[in-house]
């Protein structure tokens, strides 16, 4: 399809018509790389009439315009970004390439995958039976999953021993919501893939290794605790998790292109994953690593921690719903007890890996204090192993979606500049 023949996802109401501009950037030539690059930036010419009164036309430029040079400089295959409030979509774009082989330019409706920010919708499904009293968030977890009953704590550890004893008390509902619940962060049984395993089999292998420490003592970011969450969600509701989160999120929700199944036809919107080489001078394609092919296959696992595909409009949507205290477009989703248990902290002085500036909901990251990107004191959100990132900020009614698919480290760049970049972009672009 040619690039003047690409429509716009439909979002809000927003009629599919879509203006776009293509332009060709010089690079310097190197062996084996491409000599000329052309860069696309892609804008829903139908969202500029949903700009905030007062804000300036498109002669200021665009907030996704900042990761050009990335493209540019081989740091960047290509992104999706998108800027809302909590009522509407001020400005989705594309830049860049979803494939670089074949030099397919990205589109704001492909598909990516958002890894950890799943965890984040994990626990918005768990609060829906919370909401409906199936679940109750100081409950031990071993009274609904007696499997996790016997639990040991390691008192001492070095490399000559290890002394273990009982827990002063039980994990709680609360600690696997908040990264506080002492399990090590993966099973011995996860490897080399994590999506091999039903949930009912994995849970209790989580006991075949003490405790890290006391529940609710410290914070440690552990995909084991956002497992047993689905798990939890699997016994309370009589449900497959994949099948929970599609029947009571996704779909009320209108996530029409979020699953843990891509099929045929959304993975040839899939954005291609890319890793530095060697001497971190070019992209090289790199595969999912934690996951078995084909993706497609559904006798693979839907991991809560971790396992879904998902796009940007799709991604609005949610973070839309807990902008708006769990009610979207009238409709409501969670309570505002459950949305506010979310998105404020829940862990109380506990530093987020020694880092006092932000603080843990339920599957949310919170900031403390105001980010040198801009974000609010109480903005919320969460990133993704491959760089994808959702934030909210409450207080400027403002949501910031940044989706690239980048597997390997940014250091000796400044590649983790990006995602600042461009919310810095935006909150000047799309001002009150």
């Amino acid at each position: 399809m040619g690039l003047m023949g690409m429509s716009c996802i439909p979002i809000a109401g927003i009629s599919p018509t879509m203006k776009s501009t293509q332009r060709t950037t010089a690079i310097e030539t190197r062996p084996g790389r491409l000599q000329r690059r052309p860069i696309l930036r892609i804008l829903c010419a139908a969202l500029l009439p949903l700009l905030p009164a007062g804000a300036p036309a498109q002669d200021q430029g665009h907030a996704a315009d900042v990761l050009l040079r990335f493209v540019d400089r081989h740091l960047l295959a290509g992104a999706v970004t998108l800027v809302a409030t909590k009522d509407k979509v001020l400005g989705v774009e594309a830049v860049g390439y979803s494939d670089l082989a074949s030099l397919k330019p990205m589109r704001t409706d492909d598909l990516f995958w958002i890894a950890s920010m799943t965890k984040s919708m994990t626990c918005a499904g768990l609060m829906i039976l919370v909401d409906e009293g199936k679940i109750r968030i100081d409950d031990p977890v071993e009274k609904y999953l007696p499997e996790l009953h016997d639990q040991w704590v390691a008192a001492e550890s070095n490399a000559d021993h290890l002394l273990l004893k009982r827990p002063q008390h039980p994990i709680t509902v609360k600690n696997l919501l908040t990264h506080t619940s002492g399990f090590v962060p993966r099973s011995a049984i996860e490897h080399p893939k994590v999506d091999t395993i039903p949930l009912r089999n994995l849970i209790p292998s989580f006991v075949m290794a003490p405790l890290r420490f006391e529940p609710g003592s410290k914070y440690e970011y552990c995909n084991a605790g956002m497992n047993t969450a689905g798990r939890l969600i699997e016994v309370a509701s009589g449900l497959g998790y994949g099948d929970f989160m599609e029947q009571r999120l996704f779909r009320p929700l209108g996530m029409t292109h979020t699953t843990f199944w891509p099929t045929e036809e959304q993975l040839k919107t899939l954005a291609k994953t890319y890793d530095f080489n060697a001497d971190k001078t070019d992209l090289v394609e790199a595969a999912i690593e934690p996951f078995t092919y084909p993706l497609t296959d559904r006798t693979r696992q839907p991991l809560p921690a971790g396992g879904a595909f998902s796009t940007a409009a799709d991604l609005a949507r949610f973070c839309q719903m807990l902008l708006g205290g769990g009610v979207i477009d009238g409709k409501r989703i969670l309570s505002e007890d459950a949305v506010h248990q979310m998105t404020t902290v829940e862990t109380g002085d506990i530093k987020l890996n020694g880092n006092d500036s932000e603080g843990y909901g339920f599957g949310l990251v919170v900031k403390r204090k105001p980010g040198s990107e801009g974000l609010s004191a109480g903005s919320f959100g969460h990133r993704g192993a491959y760089k994808t990132s959702m934030w909210m900020d409450p207080e400027k009614n403002r949501i910031f979606i940044y989706l690239i698919q980048h597997s390997g480290s940014f250091s000796g760049t400044d590649g983790g500049k990006m995602e600042s970049m461009f919310e810095k972009a935006a909150l000047e672009r799309y001002h009150d």
